[in-house]
C-alpha cells in the first residue's frame, strides 16, 4: 500500500530499508572482516532543502547505519570485526547537518538525538553482546555526531596529517549538546579528564596529532603514509579477540510486508491503531498460533517466520512509526491477544538454546526494541483482559508500561491471567543493567528470584497482590476506570509528563545508557526551545551567516 501523508501533511518516514537501495553507506564483507564505508551523497537527504556536505548526515544516513548493524548481526555471523571508516578522501564525518536540525522541529530534533542514540548504543553492544570488535578509521576532519560515531567504536585510530582532528564544536558554535551522549561517552567511557575534556568541548577547531592520543580522545594516531597498514594490521588482533558465536549460517532478513494506514498500521502479528483526535495509540501484539520447535537447528530453520524475531521486528517499527510520523499522540496502550501457552513454548525453546549464536541475536534484538519501548516519550498503559496472552516475554510490555490494569472478572469464560518465564529473569536487562522485574521491585530484591522460582499463574487479583500489576478493577468497574484514566491521562501537559516518565522509568542504577538518554531528555529538550540556540538570533539559527549571534546571557 502506498505511503500516505502525516498530520503534518509530509511524507511519513519509513525505517525498513536494505543495502542495495543505501544513498550513504557501503557494507563490504571479506571473511571475518566487516567494513563499513560513509559516503554520503550530498544530493540524498531524507527533506529537500540542505545538501549533506562534508559527509554530513540527516535520520535517512542513520536509518541506513542501523540497517547494516542489523544485517551484519544476522546476515553475517563469521564477520568479527568490522571497521568503520570513510569513503571519501581527507574527511571522515562533519557530525549531523545544522541545517537539517535548523529547519527541524522541536520534537523531531529530539527523536532525531534519541534514535542517533538507540544506533549507536546497539553498535556498542553488537561488541559487547555480540563480540564483534569495532575499530574507527579517522582520516579526515570528525566532528560532532562523527566523533560521537567514533566514540561508540571500541578504538579509535587517527590519521596524522595535519587537518584530521576529533571535536566536539556544538556548545561553542550552536549552544546546544552534542545530541548522541558524546559528552558523557567522553568522561564515563573513554574516562578524559574533567579539565580536559572542559578545554575539548569548548575548542570548536577540535584535537589533532599526538596531543588527541594524550588526552585519551583518540587510541593511537598514526602517520598518514601508514595509516592504511596500520589498520589493516590491527585489525586482525581484534579477529583473534573476537568472541562471536560463528558455527551458523547467516539469515537475510526479509521485508516485513506492512500495509500502512493514515491512522496506522498492519503487521502479521502487530497492530498499530492511531486515534489522532484523542491523543491515544493502540498496539496489539498477538501471540503465535503455533508451538515452537525445541532445539538451535529446529529455530534456525524457522528463520524469518520465528515468531519471536518477526514479531518483535514489527513491534520495532511500529514504535519507530509512531514515534515520528504521530508527533502529538500522548498515551499507548498495550494489549496481547492470543494463546498464553504458545508464548510461553516461544520462551522455553529461546532460552534452552540461548547459547546458540543465532538464538543469542534474536534475544539480543528483543531486547533492544523493549528498550526502545522505555525511551518512548509516551505514557504507557497495559491492558490485561480476556484473551489476553501478558505472560513471559510479552509480560515484558507489562513490565515497561507506565501502568497494568488487569481486569477481575472470575465469571468470564476464560478469565485473564498473567505468567512469568525464564526470560523475565535477566535476558531482557534495561538501560540501568537491570531487569524489569527488578527494577520493579527494588524495594524487595528477593521478590524477582522467589516469583520465577514459582512459576505460578496469577489471576487479577493475585497479580495485584504480588505486585505483578497496578490496578485490578472489576469486570463492573472496568470500562468506567479504563476510561476515565485514558482521558484524565490525555489532558495532562505532554512536556511535564515527559520528564516525570523519563525519571520513574530508570529507577536503580545510574548507566551510561541511563544518562544518556536522561539527559536528552531534559537538557537537550529544554535547550532546543531556547533563544540562545534556536531562537531568532540564536547560534543555530544563525549559523552560517556573518552576523553573530546574540545571547540572552542570564544563567538558569
Amino acid at each position: 500500500m502506498a505511503d500516505t501523508v502525516t498530520p503534518h501533511g509530509q511524507e511519513p518516514i519509513r525505517f525498513e530499508t536494505h543495502p542495495s537501495r543505501y544513498k550513504h553507506w557501503k557494507l563490504a564483507v571479506d571473511g571475518a572482516v566487516a567494513r563499513l564505508s560513509m559516503d554520503i551523497d550530498e544530493d540524498g537527504g531524507l527533506r529537500p532543502g540542505y545538501p549533506l556536505k562534508l559527509n554530513s548526515y540527516d535520520l535517512g544516513v542513520d536509518i541506513e547505519l542501523a540497517d547494516a548493524i542489523q544485517r551484519l548481526r544476522f546476515e553475517h555471523p563469521a564477520v568479527k570485526t568490522l571497521v568503520v571508516q570513510s569513503g571519501k578522501d581527507r574527511v571522515f564525518c562533519s557530525g549531523a547537518n545544522i541545517y537539517m536540525l535548523g529547519m527541524s522541529t522541536h520534537p523531531f530534533k529530539v527523536n532525531f538525538c534519541k534514535y542517533t542514540n538507540e544506533t549507536r548504543l546497539g553498535l556498542e553492544e553488537l561488541s559487547a553482546e555480540g563480540g564483534v570488535k569495532t575499530l574507527c578509521a579517522v582520516n579526515g576532519p570528525c566532528a560532532g555526531g562523527g566523533y560521537e560515531l567514533a566514540l561508540a567504536c571500541d578504538e579509535i585510530y587517527l590519521s596524522d596529517d595535519g587537518s584530521s582532528a576529533v571535536s566536539l564544536p556544538e556548545v561553542p558554535l550552536l549552544a546546544v549538546l552534542p545530541g548522541t551522549g558524546g559528552l558523557t561517552r567522553l568522561v564515563d567511557k573513554r574516562k578524559v579528564r574533567r579539565d580536559l575534556a572542559d578545554v575539548f568541548c569548548t575548542l570548536a577547531e577540535g584535537i589533532r596529532g599526538p596531543r588527541a592520543a594524550q588526552w585519551n580522545l583518540v587510541d593511537k594516531v598514526v602517520p598518514r603514509s601508514k595509516f592504511v597498514a596500520t589498520v589493516d594490521a590491527h585489525v586482525q588482533t581484534l579477529v583473534a579477540q573476537s568472541t562471536r558465536v560463528s558455527d551458523w549460517e547467516g539469515l537475510v532478513l526479509e521485508p516485513l510486508g506492512a500495509t500502512y494506514r493514515s491512522d496506522g498500521a498492519d503487521y502479521r502479528h502487530v497492530t498499530l491503531q492511531i486515534d489522532q483526535a484523542a491523543h491515544v495509540a493502540r498496539i496489539t501484539v498477538r501471540a503465535p498460533t503455533t508451538d515452537t520447535p525445541t532445539g538451535a537447528t529446529a529455530l534456525r530453520e524457522q528463520g524469518n517466520a520465528l515468531w519471536a524475531l518477526r514479531a518483535f521486528r514489527e513491534l520495532d517499527d511500529a514504535l519507530l512509526n509512531l514515534r515520528f510520523n504521530h508527533e502529538t499522540i500522548g498515551l499507548l496502550l498495550l494489549e496481547t491477544e492470543g494463546d498464553p501457552a504458545k508464548v510461553l513454548s516461544s520462551d522455553a525453546a529461546m532460552f534452552a538454546s540461548r547459547d546458540d549464536g543465532f538464538v543469542h541475536e534474536v534475544l539480543l534484538f528483543q531486547r533492544r526494541v523493549l528498550k526502545r519501548l522505555d525511551q518512548s516519550a509516551r505514557s504507557i498503559f497495559a491492558f490485561v483482559r480476556e484473551g489476553s496472552c501478558f505472560v513471559g516475554s510479552l509480560f515484558e510490555l507489562s513490565l515497561a508500561a507506565d501502568r497494568t490494569y488487569h481486569r477481575d472478572d472470575p465469571d468470564a469464560e476464560s478469565p485473564a491471567t498473567v505468567q512469568l518465564s525464564a526470560l523475565n529473569g535477566g535476558a531482557f536487562l534495561m538501560s540501568n543493567g537491570l531487569s524489569r522485574l527488578q527494577t520493579r521491585f527494588l524495594h524487595d530484591p528477593e521478590r524477582p528470584a522467589k516469583l520465577l522460582a514459582e512459576c505460578s499463574i496469577y489471576d487479577a487479583r493475585a497479580a495485584e497482590k504480588v505486585g505483578l500489576v497496578t490496578l485490578a478493577p472489576d469486570a463492573i468497574d472496568w470500562d468506567d476506570e479504563v476510561r476515565l484514566a485514558i482521558e484524565e491521562r490525555a489532558s495532562i501537559s505532554p512536556d511535564a509528563l515527559t520528564g516525570m516518565e523519563a525519571s520513574l522509568r530508570y529507577a536503580g542504577p545510574e548507566t551510561l545508557e541511563t544518562k544518556i538518554f536522561g539527559r536528552l531528555s531534559a537538557w537537550q529538550n529544554w535547550i532546543f526551545t531556547r533563544p540562545n540556540s534556536t531562537g531568532p538570533r540564536g547560534a543555530l539559527t544563525m549559523y552560517g551567516q556573518p552576523e553573530r549571534p546574540e545571547f540572552d546571557w542570564r544563567r538558569t
